[in-house]
């Protein structure tokens, strides 16, 4: 009777382990199966450029996670404006997702006065996977060679100092004009379509600096083709251990960091959202993947569903007072 009683109580863990699994298993095909289609993550800036190039690394490994085809597709315009609308358009399905930085889910609904959508109503956040800086860059036909440099470079320039910035009303246009400020220097944001547009002039020496993120610079930084002179955030970054911080350059209120994170239509189920964050979180995990951000100039870290809007409302709590103090009104 013993033995039988131990007989029992074993089967009975076993059926509650496999009818545990049965249900992960379950609802991790329930998740999918709203999306028979490929999953399209959208980007609202061109080929080329850092948010592109961060999306097609993380697409190419979830698709292998998450057993569907994981596709990017490039909707640039108005600073992601053109993707966002398109993400509040589309189906709730899982089908469509939209992978963003800072500027279109926070500044945008800040300085637009009907941007056509509203993030808190109209997205979902699904999880984020890194925080990263902006950065000051001089180009290649600039004579500067350190932040200190530039400022005295540009006082020459007798309003001439052109500054690219890859969207206008963004946090590096806001940046430029702190800039000016603090340095009384006459520089004029000169906006574009993105970074890769902006970087094409500064490596063709059309424009005499930029501000984006470190992505955006890093890889022309290494060849020498520009210099980054300056990042924001409160300590330098690991792959620029020798260019200095706004905060070292005395200009503070600068340490607060933007971030990437994935979005999806509001409506789409509990389920789908942990399980792409549950993939996400794992791919981010590989060191090929980890390596490969972190050479980008990315702080990667995974943020939960939560974790992402609790980082969206610090953020957007820091730049209001910047653009607020600027003057700026929503157009």
């Amino acid at each position: 009777m013993i033995f039988s009683r131990r007989r029992g109580l074993t089967s009975l863990a076993r059926f509650a382990a496999v009818s545990a699994g049965l249900a992960v298993s379950c609802s991790f095909g329930l998740a999918m199966a709203q999306s028979l289609k490929p999953i399209k993550i959208l980007v609202g800036f061109p080929p080329g450029g850092g948010t592109d190039a961060a999306a097609r690394i993380l697409a190419e490994k979830l698709k292998d996670e998450l057993g569907v085809a994981v596709i990017v597709e490039n909707r640039p315009g108005a600073g992601g404006q053109i993707a966002a609308q398109a993400l509040k358009a589309a189906p709730a399905d899982g089908s469509t997702l939209f992978l963003s930085h800072d500027h279109t889910i926070t500044i945008l609904p800040m300085v637009i006065k009907n941007p056509g959508y509203a993030p808190a109503q109209d997205f979902v956040p699904v999880a984020g996977f890194a925080t990263f800086v902006n950065a000051f860059a001089v180009s290649g036909g600039t004579p500067a060679k350190s932040f200190a440099e530039y400022v005295a470079w540009a006082k020459t320039q007798a309003g001439k100092g052109g500054v690219g910035i890859p969207a206008p009303a963004s946090t590096p246009e806001f940046l430029v004009k702190v800039i000016a400020d603090k340095f009384k220097l006459d520089l004029v944001s000169a906006p574009y379509r993105g970074s890769a547009p902006m970087m094409a002039d500064m490596l063709g020496n059309q424009i005499g600096a930029g501000v984006a993120s470190v992505p955006d610079f890093i890889e022309n930084h290494k060849a020498g083709k520009v210099r980054i002179v300056a990042v924001l955030g409160g300590k330098r970054q690991a792959a620029l251990p020798d260019v200095p911080t706004f905060s070292e350059l005395g200009m503070s209120g600068l340490e607060d960091l933007p971030y990437y994170g994935i979005f999806a239509p509001a409506g789409t189920s509990k389920a789908f959202v942990e399980t792409f964050s549950t993939a996400l979180a794992k791919v981010l995990t590989q060191p090929e993947v980890r390596n490969h951000l972190i050479q980008m100039g990315l702080t990667v870290g995974y943020m939960s569903s939560s974790q992402l809007a609790q980082r969206e409302k610090s953020y957007a709590q820091a730049w209001s007072q910047i653009i607020k103090s600027s003057g700026f009104q929503p157009q």
